[in-house]
């Protein structure tokens, strides 16, 4: 992926106000999947002139254009991250909510194999896998 969420935006001739620039970058930056509430304690740490209903209205904005995926991990809170990133799997820690992504070519070559035998050809999916810690 080379084009920023950004330039995304600007792609698909969103307005894009000073605020919302801001919550991009703060999209952009973000190496984990951040909640509204999150995203906003952020957004309003580089521009206190920004609401929360202004994050709220801005990522819905960003999701409809497809520029972010809204993911739920089961805890309650939609959480976003950027629909254009390279395709990875999760692992949710149960115990502290941890959202560990990997990639793991034995898993993909798997679920390409049971598509292709029940007669599909895969286009997409979604892994999550919830766990607890092993006790060492």
């Amino acid at each position: 992926m080379t084009e920023t969420i950004l330039t995304r935006c600007e792609a698909q001739g969103l307005r894009l106000t000073e605020q919302r620039r801001t919550i991009a970058q703060v999209l952009e930056d973000a190496t984990d999947h951040p909640d509204v509430e999150e995203l906003y304690a952020r957004a309003s740490g580089r521009d206190p002139n920004i609401s929360i209903a202004t994050v709220y209205r801005t990522v819905k904005l960003f999701e409809e254009a497809g520029i972010l995926e809204k993911v739920d991990f089961g805890d309650g809170r939609a959480r976003y991250e950027d629909a254009e990133r390279e395709h990875h799997d999760h692992l949710i820690d149960l115990h502290t909510g941890k959202v560990i992504e990997f990639v793991d070519p034995e898993i993909e070559a798997l679920q390409e194999r049971i598509a292709a035998k029940l007669g599909y050809k895969l286009k997409g999916h979604k892994l999550e896998l919830y766990g607890v810690p092993i006790k060492k």
